[in-house]
C-alpha cells in the first residue's frame, strides 16, 4: 500500500496537485501530506521525495 500511496503522490494525481519541480512544490506536499500523517512525518516524507523528483533537497538556492 505505501509504494501505491507514493507513485499517487510521486507521479499520479497527486503530484498534479504538488506540481514537483515548480515554486511551492514542498509546501504544497506538506500541505496535503500533514492531514494524513502529522506534520513531522509530512516533512520528512516530503523533503525525500522533493529530491527524488527534482534532484534538489527542499532549501537548496537551485530551487525555483
Amino acid at each position: 500500500m505505501a509504494d501505491s500511496l507514493e507513485r499517487y503522490w510521486k507521479t499520479g494525481e497527486g503530484a498534479v496537485k504538488i506540481r514537483w519541480g515548480s515554486p511551492g512544490d514542498w509546501t504544497r506536499c506538506h500541505r496535503h501530506l500533514s492531514k494524513h500523517v502529522g506534520d513531522e512525518r509530512a516533512r520528512r516524507i516530503c523533503s525525500q521525495w522533493h529530491h527524488d523528483q527534482t534532484g534538489l533537497w527542499p532549501g537548496d538556492k537551485r530551487n525555483p
